[in-house]
């Protein structure tokens, strides 16, 4: 009997800080689409945020691997931050098709990201090795499917926690607790490395 396919998720960020709602997503993604693996990727520099300062690609890795730790379908990948330079998700794809070349790869993104996709880098590509898996957040989704290749695209059934690491990167300036909404690890480590005290 012919074994099933690998059923793998690619789930890239910044994460700075990654937080609950990162894990949410993850596991209505595991659950939903039946993935035996969902791989965190912390990407060097995201290409729509080359302008915007961010937390050392270091602590951002090692604050992911905190914060999947005790799930053995999640894990966490330093491929991006290693290749350094502009993250671009084609890379990082086709990287992934070449390790895994029977697996089936779903990207993980948010309707905020699926808005713009037809503006990433080698798009067509990206969608000839990989499904896309949106969560949804406040966008509309109709015109963007629309689109898109049919079939290629599926929507997480959930409710979704709204929450950014840019309003928990705040609230740590401003003193404020962020306790239950990052994992009790990642909050350690933020106060040990005394990250997000100042702008």
């Amino acid at each position: 009997m012919a074994q099933a396919k690998k059923r793998i998720g690619l789930f890239g960020g910044t994460f700075d800080p990654p937080h609950v709602g990162h894990l949410m997503i993850a596991e209505q993604a595991r659950v939903q689409v039946r993935l035996d693996r969902v791989i965190f990727i912390p990407a060097f520099v995201p290409p729509h945020k080359r302008k915007q300062s961010s937390t050392k690609p270091e602590h951002r890795l090692r604050m992911t691997k905190l914060a999947v730790r005790g799930n053995r379908a999640f894990s966490v990948s330093d491929i991006e931050i290693r290749r350094g330079g502009v993250s671009y998700t084609i890379d990082t794809v086709n990287e992934y098709r070449r390790r895994f070349p029977r697996a089936e790869l779903f990207l993980i993104i948010g309707t905020d990201n699926l808005r713009d996709f037809k503006k990433w880098k080698s798009y067509k590509e990206i969608l000839r090795h990989a499904n896309i898996l949106v969560y949804p957040r406040s966008v509309r989704l109709t015109r963007t499917l629309e689109t898109l290749e049919k079939g290629k695209v599926l929507v997480l059934r959930a409710e979704l926690l709204d929450i950014s690491s840019s309003s928990l990167r705040a609230a740590v300036r401003k003193k404020r607790s962020i306790r239950y909404v990052v994992p009790n690890a990642v909050k350690s480590y933020i106060e040990s490395k005394r990250l997000y005290r100042t702008i």
